[in-house]
């Protein structure tokens, strides 16, 4: 035996190895981008925060093409849901609906153990034939500093609203219409979307991490003297006459549809705050709240405490809410609120 002879490697070999390696590797990858149930080498019971803001952000989009392509067509099929609390209509139409199929069923393809809470529930006629999405990090603006963190899924929960100002959309009031996702994580409203379909355009935060372009270079003055409220276009009258009562006759108080809607005219400075006396479900308010949160400003209910937005949290907030875009006017206002002993329990 002659242990003497040297042993030759195939080069061809190699590269064909290396090749093979690569091309795993790529799949592994892929599938972990778009194919949510991959969790090589990840604690399955753990999600990725940069990830889940993309899909909330494609989801939030994704709705509202659903939402633009009903409003194309004669009939919305408009429904009804009963009276709110407050005698208004509380309709739901086709748009709602296929919005609400192609965001919820596009974010459980991708996070299948995700706890979604949505305004609507699933109507399989309506997701039918509604095409669903893949995680393309291309929403993201270049800009944007994204990290890779982690969080229990346990601590996750999602609330949708797949058609916020229902009312408005069957009025052809399309302004009004946004669509809306929220990621809490252990009841605190943490990444936040506005979409408005008809506009195209995104508003997204995600609280200590980023924002979106419209965000970046917001600036606010703290003036408390001039205060401008808006309120639902629903219950507009019994507002305007209280809000006189807190801020004074110099108040001004302007109306508009759509708790996104609101949230948004604060942002970007056509309200100092948004006023809101009645029930409101946390699906219109959860994404506002995170925003507000992450650009400095604050949303609380009128007892001045925080809203809870866990995964068992039940969906109707009944104290009524403050938002505002600075902390420092938020104060103000609510202990204008509190002293007026307008809002008693």
């Amino acid at each position: 035996m002659n242990f003497g002879r040297s042993i030759r490697i195939n080069k061809c070999g190699f590269v064909i190895l290396g090749v093979l390696f690569t091309c795993i590797l790529y799949y592994l990858w892929s599938s972990g981008t778009n194919n949510v149930s991959y969790t090589f080498g990840k604690n399955p019971n753990e999600i990725n925060l940069r990830k889940l803001l993309i899909g909330s952000i494609q989801a939030a989009q994704h709705g509202g093409f659903e939402v633009v392509a009903v409003s194309k067509s004669r009939d919305l099929h408009e429904q009804s849901k009963g009276k709110t609390k407050e005698g208004a209509n509380n309709p739901v139409t086709d748009a709602d609906y296929r919005s609400n199929c192609v965001m919820k069923n596009g974010l459980l393809r991708i996070f299948p153990k995700l706890k979604i809470i949505s305004e609507e529930d699933d109507r399989q006629e309506q997701c039918a034939d509604v095409q669903l999405f893949d995680l393309d990090p291309t929403v993201l603006h270049e800009s944007a500093t994204v990290p890779d963190e982690r969080v229990s899924i346990d601590d996750v929960a999602v609330w949708i609203d797949p058609l916020d100002a229902t009312q408005e959309f069957t009025e052809r009031l399309h302004e009004y219409v946004t669509t809306m996702v929220c990621v809490a994580i252990k009841g605190v409203p943490t990444i936040g979307i506005i979409h408005n379909p008809f506009l195209m355009k995104t508003t997204w935060a995600w609280r200590d991490r980023a924002l979106s372009e419209s965000l970046l270079n917001l600036k606010y003055d703290a003036d408390v003297k001039h205060p401008t409220i808006i309120v639902s276009r629903s219950h507009a009258g019994a507002v305007k006459e209280q809000s006189k009562q807190i801020f004074g006759e110099n108040a001004q108080v302007i109306t508009a549809g759509g708790a996104g809607f609101k949230v948004l005219q604060v942002i970007q400075n056509n309200a100092t705050a948004y006023l809101h006396t009645t029930h409101i479900k946390k699906w219109d308010i959860c994404a506002g709240d995170a925003i507000l949160g992450a650009i400095g400003g604050r949303m609380t209910d009128l007892h001045n405490e925080n809203i809870a937005y866990q995964r068992d949290a039940p969906p109707l907030n009944s104290n009524g809410l403050l938002a505002t875009a600075l902390t420092v006017t938020h104060e103000a206002y609510i202990k204008r609120i509190v002293d007026s002993k307008v809002f008693i329990p």
